[in-house]
């Protein structure tokens, strides 16, 4: 009877170190339940019923003169309310491993707000100076240690670049520098037409950072500045209206540079941009068919048209104070439609083809106590439209404004 006894146990106590090893692993939940209550004094270009605001709209005149889209508008929603678990487990292929998934109830589009959608869902291997990541999180353009400290769900876009990627990113750091390079898809923010365009190109979104950061625990200070670019071909068309194949390619460039400046009482953040074909970006701009030479009558005949992209510029700055109870904030953003270099025609790829100009002057208070938050924010938005010439310049401007009161509460857990 010993004897049985004294194999169960030798056999059992692996297993049950095991059991112990494995319960230091596993997921923990967090999020919060987020109700906005917002109120626009005209009509606005949005997403997700007005939640996602980006500008004014256009004045629209009706036979007498008047300017129906001078309409108040009102609403609330919860739809941002949303849950992350973050899991650890044990080391594989010598590295720590993690991963993370995140949602929220807006939706992939205005027809499924209020559903489950999927934000970000992804793994991390960690070296010691290497970090390899698969799956799909932030744009890199969108850094989350350098974004704006705004309320309202739009996280400061169309000024801020704004887009979740599926995507494979490695980080290595070289002490105090870090360089980034990742491959990107499309999802839920794509170029005109869907993702398909940079699926069918056969080349995924390239993009690459450098990133100097420095922090000093002692006086409570942190420093970051980083520059980067990027690469992306769409290939939006596989035959043309006349049914030839075509195999015309939008390529388009982005660079960006950002810095923070962090102390213990203020953050102050700044970002500047300028880029091709920034739409999947939520950003002005996009790409049309270039104006055909009328010499080339093969082409013309194919309608095999050729690509030009339309060009943007933007900048943003943001600061706020650092309070626990109470904080205070300003976003300041300013974003132009830079045209095309090429003559073209039409304009149905293009996000704010008769507008030159967009700006943002954004002040916000947030007061915590315990796990609540109330926060309060004014949005007052620009917009120039005018009439685009055939490079796309906008020219016989007209200032439309906009100014959006928030009201946000939240329950963090």
């Amino acid at each position: 009877m010993m004897k049985k006894l004294f194999f169960i146990i030798v056999f059992m106590l692996p297993l049950w170190l095991f059991s112990q090893e494995e319960k230091k692993f596993g997921i923990s939940f967090s999020g919060y339940v987020k109700n906005d209550i917002f109120f626009d004094s005209r009509q606005t270009v949005n997403f997700r019923e007005g939640e996602f605001l980006l500008y004014p709209r256009n004045e629209l005149l009706d036979v007498n003169g008047k300017d129906a889209n001078a309409t108040a508008g009102f609403n609330m929603l919860s739809i941002q309310s949303g849950i992350t678990g973050n899991i650890t487990g044990p080391d594989a292929f010598g590295a720590k491993t993690s991963a993370l998934i995140e949602g929220e109830y807006s939706g992939t589009s205005d027809a499924g707000i209020n559903t489950f959608s999927l934000r970000q869902a992804y793994v991390k291997l960690n070296w010691k100076t290497t970090e390899l990541l698969i799956g799909q999180t932030w744009h890199p353009m969108f850094n989350t240690d350098c974004m704006p400290g705004v309320i309202s769900f739009n996280n400061g876009a169309p000024f801020q670049p704004y887009s979740r990627n599926p995507q494979i990113r490695l980080n290595q750091s070289l002490g105090d520098i870090t360089f980034l390079a990742a491959l990107l898809s499309q999802r839920d923010f794509t170029s005109p037409g869907g993702s398909a365009s940079l699926r069918n190109s056969g080349l995924p979104d390239i993009q690459l950072q450098l990133q100097y950061k420095l922090t000093d625990k002692e006086t409570g200070t942190e420093f970051l500045a980083g520059i980067g670019g990027g690469y992306k071909e769409l290939l939006p068309r596989l035959e043309t209206d006349s049914f030839y194949m075509t195999r015309e390619k939008v390529k388009g460039i982005s660079y960006l540079a950002y810095l923070k400046y962090k102390s213990p009482f203020l953050t102050f953040k700044c970002m500047g941009v300028t880029g091709q074909n920034l739409y999947d970006l939520t950003m002005l701009g996009g790409y049309a068919f270039k104006t055909p030479d009328p010499n080339d009558t093969i082409r013309i005949n194919h309608n095999d048209l050729e690509y030009t992209t339309i060009n943007c510029f933007s900048v943003w700055a943001d600061m706020n104070t650092n309070g626990e109870k109470i904080q205070g904030g300003l976003f300041l953003g300013y974003t132009e439609n830079l045209g095309a270099v090429d003559y073209f025609t039409g304009g149905d790829f293009i996000r704010g083809i008769d507008i030159k100009y967009l700006y943002r002057i954004s002040p916000r208070i947030i007061v915590n106590s315990g796990r609540m938050r109330f926060a309060g924010e004014l949005e007052y938005t620009v917009a120039a439209y005018g009439h685009s010439d055939p490079q796309g310049k906008v020219l016989n401007t007209k200032e439309v404004g906009n100014l959006r009161a928030l009201l946000a509460v939240y329950y963090f857990f």
